[in-house]
C-alpha cells in the first residue's frame, strides 16, 4: 500500500525563531577596523564607516541599528577592541540580528576568537556576513569557509609579526636606537631620528641623580618631585619610586644604549617579557649626548647596589628607614605605630627583631623627635671638626679615590668620591650652630646611627667618623 507523505513548510526562522511571513526588517549592524592611525589607514577606515553605513540604509528590508568600529587596533585579540565588544555584547543582547563586514581577516585574524564569537552569536540568532569572501554565517558552508579563512588570516599576521621583529632587530644589529619619546624624559628626537636633549626635561634628570647621591632613597624623590608638581614622563601627576628607578638605572642617560631589553613573546597576546638571555641584545656605546655624565652615572649604580646590602636595610618609606642600627643583634630599626585610632597617635621606632628568638634585645625604642634632637646634637659636634675634615678629604682626593692605575674597582671608587665630595658641600654651607633637623643634611652626612642603650646613641658619619650624641 502506498504511503502518503505531506509536506508540511517550516514557518519559523530555526536561528532566530521569528515566523518567516514576518515582515519585521532585519536589524543590521556594520563593523570597520583598520589595524594602523596611518594616513592611508585612516582614508580605508573613512571608506568602511561610510560604505557600510550606505549600504545597510539603502535596503528596505533592514533596518540600520549602528556601525561600530575599531580605529589603529590589531586583530590578532579581541580584548582591547572596544567597538568590536560592544558590537558582540549588543547582539547577544538581542539588539542586533545580523552584522556585516568587509573580511575575515577584519572581523578577527584569531581563529579561536573567529570561531568562538561565531558560534556565540549564531546561537543568538545572529548572523554575520563577510562580504569578500561572500560567507553567511547561517550557510551550512559557513563555519568550514571560515575555519579556513581565519586561518589564512592568523598565518598572515604571524607573517608580518616575524618580518616586523625581524626588521627591528636588524635595526637593533646596526645600532639604531629608538625609544618612546612621548614617554621618555629628557630627549627629543631629533631629525635624524636620533635622541637629542630637551634642556628643560634633562634639569629634572639632573635633579634626580642629585636627590640620590644627597642619601634620598627613590622612594622620597617620588614624593619631592610629586609634592613639587612636576608631571612625570607619562604626563601624570603622582611620581612612582618604579618611575624614579627607572630613570636612575637607564645607561641611556650617559649617552649609551642597551637594545632589546624585552621582547614580544607570542604575536597572537602581544605579550611582552624581560629579556633574560633568550634573544641577542645590543649595546650602543657613545650613541648620543650624555645628561648624566658616564662615571656620575656608574657611581649611582654602585651606590644603588651598596644601598641594598644589609638586613632589612632597603625599606624606604622614612626618612630614618635603613638609617638606624640596634646595639645588640646589629639588625635595623623599623617604625611601629602605637595608638593608631586615637589622640595618643604616635610612630616610635625599635628593633624589628627585637622579640624575636629566646634571647630578646635590650635597646629601647626611639620617637621620632627622639631621634632629631640626638641627631642635631651629633651635627653640631661634626661641624665643628668641618675644617679638619675638608682639608682631609682635599689632601686624600687624588690618592684614595684615584683610578688611573686601577681595572678593578673604579666604579666603587668613583662612587665613594662622589659621596665625599657631596658630604664635604653639604658641611661646608652648613651653619656655625644647627639649632634644627636638617633633612637635606641627615641624608647627605650620616652613614646610619647605632642605639646601645638611652644613654648610647651613636652616630657614624658617611666619612667613618663616630660620634657619641
Amino acid at each position: 500500500m502506498a504511503k502518503n507523505v505531506t509536506t508540511i513548510p517550516a514557518t519559523r526562522n530555526r536561528f532566530t525563531a521569528d515566523l518567516d511571513s514576518s515582515p519585521k526588517k532585519r536589524r543590521v549592524a556594520g563593523y570597520a577596523r583598520v589595524s594602523t592611525d596611518m594616513e592611508d589607514q585612516q582614508t580605508s577606515y573613512a571608506a568602511q564607516c561610510d560604505y557600510y553605513t550606505r549600504y545597510i540604509q539603502s535596503r528596505d528590508d533592514w533596518e540600520f541599528v549602528k556601525l561600530y568600529s575599531d580605529e589603529g587596533i590589531s586583530a590578532t585579540s579581541t580584548r582591547h577592541r572596544g567597538g568590536f565588544n560592544q558590537m558582540v555584547e549588543d547582539a547577544l543582547a538581542g539588539r542586533i540580528d545580523l552584522i556585516i563586514t568587509k573580511s575575515v581577516s577584519r572581523f578577527a585574524r584569531n581563529t579561536v576568537d573567529s570561531l568562538s564569537t561565531i558560534r556565540k552569536l549564531k546561537e543568538n540568532g545572529c548572523e554575520c556576513y563577510f562580504e569578500k569572501e561572500n560567507i553567511w554565517t547561517f550557510d551550512s558552508k559557513g563555519e568550514l569557509l571560515i575555519t579556513i579563512m581565519s586561518s589564512l588570516a592568523q598565518e598572515e599576521s604571524r607573517s608580518i609579526s616575524e618580518n616586523c621583529t625581524w626588521g627591528m632587530r636588524k635595526r637593533f644589529a646596526d645600532g639604531k636606537v629608538s625609544v618612546p619619546f612621548g614617554r621618555f624624559l629628557g630627549y627629543d628626537r631629533g631629525e635624524d631620528g636620533n635622541l637629542v636633549i630637551n634642556d628643560e626635561q634633562a634639569k629634572i634628570v639632573r635633579k634626580i641623580y642629585g636627590f640620590f647621591l644627597q642619601g634620598h632613597s627613590p622612594y622620597k624623590i617620588a614624593k619631592i618631585l610629586t609634592e613639587e608638581g612636576i608631571p612625570t614622563p607619562g604626563g601624570k601627576k603622582v611620581w612612582g619610586k618604579a618611575v624614579v628607578k627607572s630613570i636612575l638605572t637607564n645607561e641611556k642617560y650617559k649617552g649609551d644604549a642597551l637594545l632589546q631589553k624585552v621582547y614580544t613573546v607570542d604575536f597572537l597576546s602581544k605579550k611582552k617579557k624581560v629579556n633574560e638571555g633568550e634573544v641577542p641584545q645590543y649595546y650602543v656605546e657613545g650613541n648620543h649626548p650624555a645628561i648624566i655624565e658616564p662615571a656620575l652615572f656608574d657611581s649611582v649604580q654602585a651606590l644603588m647596589k651598596a644601598r641594598r646590602t644589609g638586613e632589612n636595610r632597603n625599606s624606604s618609606v622614612s626618612v630614618f628607614s635603613g638609617k638606624i642600627k640596634c646595639g645588640d643583634c646589629g639588625s635595623w630599626y623599623g617604625s611601629k605605630v602605637w595608638h593608631s585610632n586615637d589622640k595618643y597617635r604616635k610612630v616610635i621606632w625599635q628593633c624589628n627583631h627585637k622579640f624575636d628568638g629566646r634571647e630578646k634585645c635590650t635597646t629601647p625604642h626611639l620617637n621620632e623627635e627622639d631621634i632629631k634632637k640626638l641627631f642635631v646634637r651629633a651635627l653640631n659636634v661634626f661641624c665643628g671638626e668641618r675644617e679638619e675634615i675638608t682639608a682631609a678629604f682635599k689632601e686624600i682626593k687624588e690618592t684614595a679615590f684615584g683610578t688611573d692605575e686601577l681595572e678593578d674597582g673604579i666604579v666603587a671608587k668613583q662612587a665613594q668620591r662622589e659621596m665625599m665630595q657631596n658630604l664635604v658641600d653639604t658641611l661646608e654651607g652648613m651653619p656655625d650652630a644647627v639649632d634644627s633637623f636638617d633633612e637635606g643634611a641627615w641624608y647627605a652626612l650620616v652613614d646610619y646611627m647605632t642605639v646601645y642603650n638611652r644613654d648610647d646613641v651613636r652616630f657614624t658619619f658617611k666619612n667613618g667618623v663616630e660620634i657619641k650624641a
